[in-house]
């Protein structure tokens, strides 16, 4: 069911993955990963996915079923989503040099 990954962190098969969502079909998610939305932690022998893995496939699962974005219109939503989070993380960089600088 579960292995590890770097640094020994858990992972999670896709099967698992599927069971534990409960609203999310195998199909769905291998597509996800053909499409690179989702991209496992390892693939071999099957995919397996890290704790950030499972939360973009909950994202992706709400986006999709609470959100109603559909399949055309995903990979813009997860690309801005992407950017803004990346857009944080050197926000959240810039201000902790600024604090030890002491700026």
């Amino acid at each position: 069911m579960t292995g590890s990954g770097a640094a020994g962190e858990r992972l999670i098969t896709l099967s698992a993955l599927c069971r534990e969502l409960g609203r999310l079909e195998e199909s769905d998610l291998l597509r996800w990963i053909a499409a690179e939305w989702v991209r496992p932690a390892a693939r071999q022998p099957e995919p397996r996915f890290a704790a950030i893995d499972v939360a973009r496939v909950r994202l992706i699962v709400e986006l999709r079923d609470e959100m109603e974005v559909g399949e055309a219109a995903m990979p813009v939503v997860l690309s801005l989503l992407d950017q803004l989070y990346e857009t944080r993380r050197q926000m959240r960089l810039v201000c902790a040099r600024l604090e030890r600088d002491g700026a």
